[in-house]
């Protein structure tokens, strides 16, 4: 049996909750380094700083996958999880930016990412268990949309409260500014209430109706299924073809992405407004552009999120996601060809579009060619392919930005732009097993024939 089409608000409702994750992330994205760099660190230990990002995210997701396949409650399947990983995030934003430390808010982050992660994971499952084949783009198209309206408030929030409501935007040195703070406040309670709007307002199928969607005989009760070291590597052995295709185009774009987080500040900072002094007017003034940039390109992508379903229906999901890459990674090594701040946002769009792709497209191919009962463990696994890159990342471009690139952050950037287009050519090598174009060729041909 098919699984029942869901209505617009349905799939609306099951995808509210990634707003408050990605309020979360944006937040992180555009303020971490900020906040680091306040509290003493330099350049070169930036993404040292930043490894607890991709590691949490590389221990997390996998795990919480394997754990709520096999979990039903009263809350269902995925729901659990993402209350107790709002809670736990909610709290960590209230802490981070308060940080008296460097290595105190080095430890925040580790907690703050752990704590999404396990939010995080279990929604990309959500839209893969309560959808039909035809509608999975739809899904990730609205989940891209809430990251990016999460995202455009969250990276924004700095910028408004300083200059719409003249909260102050500096500090005396090694204190995060009044602003900074405000922001991460109300993103503590924004996390938590989206998340609670989720679990409220949405249904999960139960083992025994996903068995009789699949085909499959009648599920056993999930407490009865063991878990077993065995079985995990098992599975990571009979990966997916097309998984193993997607992680190459995911390590090229999520390298390009994490330069463009950790560095981004710096860069604009130092070369665009000409200081490096985290404690000066107008240094605090670059790195709040630099989050209404991360803004303009998360609003791009909530915009984009409805154009790219329409556009690969008519095309592929692979042209789409290709020709998004080269556009994102033209978009961010072109940075360091910028004079004046407020041709970044021209950057931005390009960038925008890439991120809108980047998650909804691989997500969407990826979940055609993954077993049902499986979905939460592979779509954790699928994270791997994120994190090492962003794990690479940490450990190498400190070392080339302070000595191959002389310390100029500038061409950490290019590096991430041409990763990206990378990225982009090496998405036409993917096998994507559920495209619907090609469902539909492949049926007319054994009528016709």
């Amino acid at each position: 049996m098919e699984k029942p089409r869901l209505t617009f608000w349905q799939i609306w409702n099951m995808s509210f909750g990634f707003m408050g994750i990605q309020f979360g992330f944006g937040l992180q994205n555009a303020n971490v380094s900020r906040i680091f760099e306040t509290l003493g660190a330099s350049i070169d230990q930036i993404p040292i700083l930043w490894i607890a990002a991709p590691l949490t995210g590389l221990l997390v997701q996998p795990i919480i996958g394997y754990f709520s396949d096999r979990t039903w409650t009263v809350l269902g399947r995925r729901r659990p999880y993402f209350l107790c990983g709002a809670i736990a995030s909610s709290l960590a934003l209230i802490i981070m930016p308060y940080s008296p430390y460097l290595w105190v808010a080095a430890g925040m982050l580790w907690i703050l990412d752990a704590s999404i992660n396990v939010s995080m994971e279990p929604f990309r499952a959500l839209v893969a268990d309560n959808l039909p084949s035809e509608q999975r783009t739809q899904g990730f198209a609205v989940q891209t949309f809430f990251i990016g309206v999460g995202s455009v408030v969250a990276s924004a929030m700095p910028y408004i409260l300083s200059n719409v409501f003249d909260v102050a935007n500096t500090a005396p040195a090694g204190e995060v500014p009044p602003s900074v703070k405000i922001s991460f406040l109300c993103g503590a309670v924004v996390f938590l209430a989206s998340i609670l709007w989720t679990v409220c307002r949405t249904k999960e199928y139960s083992p025994q109706e996903m068995a009789k969607y699949h085909g499959e005989p009648e599920a056993q009760p999930v407490e009865e299924e063991k878990a077993s070291f065995k079985e995990i590597m098992r599975d990571l052995r009979a990966m997916p073809k097309t998984m193993m295709q997607l992680a190459i185009v995911q390590f090229f774009s999520w390298f390009a992405l994490f330069a463009m987080w950790i560095y981004t500040t710096s860069a604009v900072t130092s070369h665009i407004f000409g200081t490096s002094d985290t404690s000066s007017t107008l240094y605090n003034q670059g790195a709040d552009w630099v989050g209404l940039c991360f803004a303009t390109y998360n609003g791009i992508s909530a915009l984009a999120a409805f154009a790219l379903p329409w556009l690969a229906a008519r095309t592929s999901r692979k042209f789409v996601h290709s020709l998004a890459l080269v556009i994102g990674g033209a978009s961010l090594a072109s940075i360091a060809l910028i004079e004046n701040a407020n041709m970044l946002m021209l950057n931005m769009v390009g960038i925008g579009i890439a991120w809108a792709s980047i998650l909804c497209m691989p997500y969407a191919i990826l979940a055609g060619a993954l077993p049902s009962k499986k979905m939460g463990f592979y779509m954790g696994v699928f994270n791997f392919f994120i994190v090492l890159p962003q794990i690479l990342a940490a450990g190498i471009l400190g070392f080339f930005t302070r000595w191959a690139f002389g310390g100029n952050t500038m061409m950490a950037l290019v590096l991430g732009g041409i990763a990206m287009i990378a990225a982009g050519c090496l998405v036409n090598f993917v096998q994507d097993e559920d495209e619907p174009n090609q469902v539909e060729d492949t049926v007319a041909k054994q009528v016709t024939a």
